[in-house]
């Protein structure tokens, strides 16, 4: 068996990093171990992590402690396997040479149905979860 040439490389886009990107990278690096490079931006960065998104998220075993609100790098955009949009208000524009594919992800949003709070997030969490899941067996399929 030889070692594979390359991690998988994946970077989650929102509008704000604040909230649902920083949770798919926080569960996409407790799921996958190491086995994929794990990136999050905004484009439109806010100040801060949100916390009700860092306490549901941790309660699953993922980690946003961490977590800082970075704007996209060029760079990194161009590199990466793939790019993940949360939700329909961000957009990214590919970049010339861009090695990877952009995906967005409409997530469910509770509040639409007058849901709020932790439950929300709760919700919330659980799609991208199962998203990042299935995104996870999809960039490691070949690795085995």
């Amino acid at each position: 068996m030889s070692a594979p040439s390359t991690t998988p490389s994946v970077l989650f886009v929102c509008v704000k990093n604040g909230g649902k990107s920083q949770m798919a990278a926080a569960l996409m690096v407790a799921r996958a171990a190491g086995a994929v490079e794990v990136h999050s931006a905004g484009t439109k960065p806010g100040t801060a992590v949100n916390a009700l998104s860092a306490e549901v998220v941790a309660e699953v075993g993922a980690d946003m402690a961490a977590a800082v609100t970075t704007p996209i790098d060029p760079s990194l955009l161009a590199r990466v396997d793939r790019v993940v949009v949360l939700g329909e208000e961000a957009v990214v524009e590919p970049v010339p040479g861009m090695a990877g594919t952009i995906d967005t992800w409409v997530t469910d949003e509770p509040s639409e149905r007058g849901i709020e709070g932790a439950e929300r997030m709760r919700l919330v969490r659980d799609d991208i979860d199962r998203r990042v899941q299935e995104l996870l067996a999809e960039l490691t399929a070949d690795e085995g």
